[in-house]
């Protein structure tokens, strides 16, 4: 049995100073965060997205190397983003099509990833 160093990477990133008129409602935020999933190389598996009352959402799109998934605070003009995955895509393409769609002024300054079930001593 082939032991493994770690089963993926969880990308951490938090949008700041977006457009609350995109990040308010599904529709919007949905076609954006399934672009940036088809377009970072992911295989697109399913998506659910929930509309809150009277603004904000969350959704994750579901992909066969993890997910991606989002959560909007369109009073505060922010959007918290997790990408993970455990196959070969390209997460920085997803988020830069998130900082653009979204058209967020400030981003984290460096994405915080986590290895996710890295052996000690690794």
């Amino acid at each position: 049995m082939k032991t493994r160093s770690n089963f993926g990477k969880h990308y951490l990133n938090d949008l700041r100073d977006c457009d609350p008129e995109i990040i308010k409602s599904v529709d919007p935020t949905r076609e954006i965060i399934l672009r940036a999933a088809k377009e970072c190389g992911a295989t697109i598996l399913d998506d659910h997205f929930h509309q809150f009352q009277p603004i904000g959402m969350s959704g994750v799109v579901l992909i066969a190397e993890s997910h991606i998934s989002i959560h909007t605070w369109p009073e505060s003009g922010f959007a918290a983003a997790d990408i993970f995955t455990c196959g070969e895509m390209k997460p920085q393409v997803a988020i830069d099509i998130m900082r653009e769609g979204f058209r967020a002024k400030k981003a984290s300054m460096s994405m915080k990833v986590i290895v996710r079930g890295q052996l000690d001593g690794d």
